[in-house]
């Protein structure tokens, strides 16, 4: 997955028998893409190879000269209970399975066992002992809410705290193998966040995008696996996947709640299993990227109708960040405008306009729907036919009209009545004076953006401020 080999902590096969340590080592190096293998023939010698080497996994054999199998497993229970032990054995009794277990081991296989049982035996542990190495990291990270590399996220403005614990978590398990689920609404960002992860992850490949809103089965296959020469009609030279294009690097695909079930399937395999066929292919290939997915969907729901595999939605929810939307995150609405004015003045060949001091105040009042890429969409278009040396809030003002009314995000929850729990109402006028105050003060005086606040137009806010002026006289 990166540049150490995998998995990042070694795995100590040990049996006195140099045939069988051969075997198991290239059956392992082959099937299952485990390269991180140390052997040893002498059973005296390991308790010493665990107190040097960064060993997470030992595969035991019992019945060995000197120093047996289950004498070494109590050692390595006792003296290194952070290491994960499978026994491999050629005696097939049930209690001595038992007594292992009972002992420490995490799983008891019989050297007469199929390949692929064993292979699957150790894959669990491996993902077990990474799953577990995981948690410490984002425990200690988290704990201390504190960035080691903060320029990875360099291309995100923000300063809300929910955005700086999703940096804080993407930091944690950047390094892990396991997949990585971005939800969140279109346009928040959630490429900038698989950008981020793949800086931070180590992988000396690149960073593969792949957006499979739209392919159906046999596209998305030819997409991520490729094929070879001959596989289909028109199909005239080998192709490579995308899947192979990001080998040592991050594979990133967008928008996977709208895979269809069989293309659910084949991401499933790809994930549990590690490999993949190309199409026309009989001969498996090992998936060597990391993989992160993104959807704006809700999963949840979409395995609950039944329209997406349980298996795969479990299998994805290993490590999963949630991107909340622009109105969730008001205070990053100042620094994202300064930064896309000055961004768009620089593309467009301009000077950085000056915007007027009540703009960010009025985009605060606004839902939002398109999210970040809205806003940036607004502000690029607002530069493009600025004139003068200040920015004019006419374009702004038009997008907001055009979109979704101003305070209304059609997503949130319905508001309750404000006054639901007075016990004498106000008067109609009193109510009206009330909102009048509140939204100009919200709109620091400014007339206009106080008439937007209140869905009303800017005469018939003068003429309530002129009515409510001389009552006071």
């Amino acid at each position: 997955m990166n540049d150490q080999v995998y998995p990042a902590f070694g795995i100590l096969l040990v049996d006195d028998e140099p045939a069988w340590l051969k075997s198991l080592s290239l059956t392992l190096r082959s099937c299952a893409g485990l390269g991180n293998i140390k052997t040893c023939q002498e059973s005296r010698e390991v308790m010493g190879i665990l107190a040097e080497a960064n060993i997470g996994l030992v595969l035991l054999d019992l019945t060995m000269p000197h120093l047996s199998g289950e004498d070494l497993l109590q050692q390595i229970a006792e003296q290194h209970p952070d290491i994960t032990t499978i026994v491999v054995s050629g005696l097939n009794q049930l209690e001595t399975a038992v007594r292992c277990m009972k002992l420490g081991a995490f799983d008891y296989f019989i050297k007469t066992d199929e390949e692929d049982r064993i292979v699957s035996g150790v894959l669990r542990a491996v993902r077990m002992k990474e799953m577990q190495r995981d948690y410490l990291e984002m425990s200690t990270r988290l704990a201390s809410g504190e960035l080691k590399h903060p320029e990875a996220f360099a291309n995100i403005v923000t300063a809300d705290r929910a955005m700086l614990n999703v940096f804080a978590y993407v930091e944690a398990v950047a390094k892990s193998p396991q997949p990585l689920l971005i939800t969140g609404e279109s346009g928040v960002g959630k490429e900038l966040i698989a950008q981020a992860l793949h800086r931070l992850s180590g992988c000396r490949g690149k960073l593969v995008t792949v957006n499979v809103a739209g392919l159906d089965d046999t596209v998305f296959a030819d997409t991520l696996f490729g094929h070879v020469r001959g596989a289909f009609t028109g199909a005239d030279q080998l192709r490579r996947g995308m899947v192979e294009e990001a080998a040592d690097g991050t594979l990133f695909l967008d928008e996977i709640g709208d895979l269809s079930i069989p293309s659910q399937v084949k991401l499933l395999r790809l994930l549990q299993e590690g490999e993949f066929f190309p199409l026309g292919c009989d001969q498996p290939r090992r998936l060597k990227a990391r993989t992160i997915v993104a959807t704006h969907q809700n999963l949840a729901e979409k395995e609950g109708a039944g329209t997406f595999r349980r298996d795969l939605f479990y299998r994805l929810r290993t490590h999963q960040v949630h991107i909340p939307p622009l109105r969730e995150r008001p205070g990053d609405i100042p620094l994202l405008l300064d930064y896309f004015l000055g961004e768009a003045a620089e593309a467009l060949g301009r000077k950085k306009p000056t915007p007027p001091k009540e703009l960010a105040q009025f985009l605060t009042t606004y839902s939002f729907p398109g999210n970040v890429r809205e806003l940036k969409g607004m502000v690029y278009d607002g530069v493009s036919i600025h004139r003068g040396r200040m920015l004019s809030m006419e374009s702004f003002v038009k997008a907001v009209g055009q979109g979704q009314p101003a305070g209304k995000p059609s997503s949130a929850p319905p508001r309750q009545n404000p006054f639901a729990g007075f016990v004498d109402l106000p008067t109609f006028s009193d109510a009206a004076a009330f909102l009048v105050s509140e939204a100009m003060h919200r709109a620091n005086g400014n007339q206009t953006m106080a008439a937007r606040l209140l869905g009303i137009s800017q005469p018939a806010l003068n003429k309530r401020l002129k009515m409510m002026r001389s009552e006071l006289v």
